[in-house]
């Protein structure tokens, strides 16, 4: 099964257009991507503090607190300022075990006005469960997310 992510993209801004709240926005848009993603198990923000990046809002199991940059899938998408689809992330070196069960992740780095602000974080217990048109769709989900804060 597919998301129609024009039609989740759309709910997103809808979501977050009235409000400038990172964190209410953020935790808004985690429970719509884990209740329209098919087979998702984790979606959350990660917020950076410092040079780690400390769990924000999410929908799912709980989660690492705080991450490096440069350690795991989010602390390297952070850190290389590009996205990381893992079909696999027991294949994935230096991949931070939250949920044992996880078995594929993408990860979107924020980025406001050449700032990092942290990322997006979307995890499933199926393998190869995001494609490029998932991580595209949560690319186009994480500019709305920053077009709506402050």
């Amino acid at each position: 099964m597919r998301a129609d992510w024009r039609r989740l993209l759309q709910q997103a801004d809808g979501l977050v257009s009235a409000y400038s709240n990172r964190v209410s926005n953020a935790a808004n848009l985690c429970a719509l991507l884990y209740q329209e993603l098919p087979d998702v198990s984790w979606a959350g923000f990660y917020f950076l503090h410092g040079n780690t990046l400390l769990v924000g809002p999410f929908q799912g199991p709980p989660a690492c607190v705080s991450i490096d940059l440069g350690q795991g899938v989010c602390g390297q998408a952070a850190m290389t300022g590009k996205p990381i689809r893992v079909g696999d992330v027991e294949a994935f070196d230096g991949h931070i075990v939250c949920d044992a069960e996880a078995r594929s992740e993408v990860v979107v780095p924020l980025f406001k006005e050449g700032d990092l602000v942290g990322v997006l974080d979307v995890d499933s217990r199926r393998l190869n469960r995001f494609s490029q048109e998932d991580q595209s769709g949560l690319e186009a989900l994480a500019k709305i997310y920053l077009a709506s804060i402050d």
